[in-house]
């Protein structure tokens, strides 16, 4: 299958574009005019153009099978108007600009990326794909951005809306920045540490994709988490271990939001995701459990 993906470049895409390769799949991968020269080689076709306006890059997406859109400005960090609005359009303008691209009546395959943040603070509930969404910023974000993806099933296209969990892995993504605290020997729970973290391990979210990709008649969303979501507190607790740390020091919820604004919220909020779809359909996980996963990415 000849794929097209955006956001191919980072801590996911990087990744992604490689495993599909391995397992026999063609790549075809869109960068930024910054990018092109730092992404020379490597065996992948691409195509050089700005996801957030229409170009000649949309003529590409017409010549693939699917497309998997991971495309989006990183949330972390405190928030201004500016990076709210830059985090909104870098994602509905290149779904946008993606939707726009793929062919009518052409059986085309599409996975677009959501995440947990659709659910906003769901506290104890467990939150399958029914789930109703929250009413926060980023919650209306991902809603957004997941209407804009299933304009893609009005021209026959079978459409996935992938709703990340927080993706483990060794060397990037919320793993390398949870270490930097760790080490810090300030890696006690947030706010109260109850709240439930949702996750995923690397590997597991690639075999996911991959999973999905080949099976077409799954649509709509589909949460991409463990089915075994963790306490905050806990996840601290073994993440300091795993590193021969202490986690002794809390963070109130308030000196995270003087410190962090209106983002510490998601660090706060109680998202306990369960992989219903995934589950339905046969998906085994590698790395179910968090020991396991820590296991794995520390071994």
């Amino acid at each position: 299958m000849k794929i097209f993906i955006t956001g191919g470049t980072g801590f996911i895409g990087s990744k992604l574009t490689n495993f599909l390769h391995s397992h026999g799949h063609e790549v075809v991968l869109l960068l930024r005019p910054s990018e092109a020269r730092r992404h020379l080689g490597n065996g992948f076709a691409k195509v050089v153009g700005e996801s957030t306006e229409p170009g000649p890059w949309q003529e590409a997406v017409c010549l693939c099978d699917a497309a998997i859109n991971l495309a989006g400005r990183p949330i972390a960090g405190k928030w201004d108007k500016a990076a709210k609005e830059e985090i909104r359009s870098s994602r509905i303008l290149t779904t946008k600009n993606l939707v726009d691209a793929i062919p009518s009546g052409s059986g085309f395959r599409l996975l677009s990326t959501s995440a947990v943040g659709y659910y906003g603070d769901g506290g104890e509930a467990l939150l399958d794909e029914s789930a109703p969404g929250g009413s926060d910023f980023l919650a209306t974000v991902a809603r957004d951005w997941e209407t804009e993806a299933m304009r893609a099933a009005d021209k026959g296209a079978a459409v996935a809306i992938t709703r990340f969990a927080i993706v483990l892995g060794r060397d990037g993504g919320a793993l390398l920045e949870l270490e930097k605290v760790t080490r810090r020997f300030a890696a006690g729970p947030i706010g109260g540490g109850r709240q439930w973290f949702s996750w995923i391990h690397i590997e597991d979210l690639l075999r996911a994709l991959l999973f999905l990709i080949e099976n077409p008649k799954i649509t709509g969303p589909v949460n991409l988490c463990s089915p075994f979501a963790v306490r905050q507190g806990d996840l601290a607790s073994r993440l300091a271990q795993k590193l021969h740390r202490p986690a002794l020091l809390p963070t109130p919820a308030f000196a995270l939001r003087m410190v962090l604004g209106e983002f510490a919220d998601t660090l706060l909020f109680s998202q306990r995701m369960v992989p219903k779809k995934l589950d339905s359909a046969g998906f085994a996980f590698l790395y179910p459990e968090m020991e396991q996963a820590l296991d794995r990415i520390y071994r």
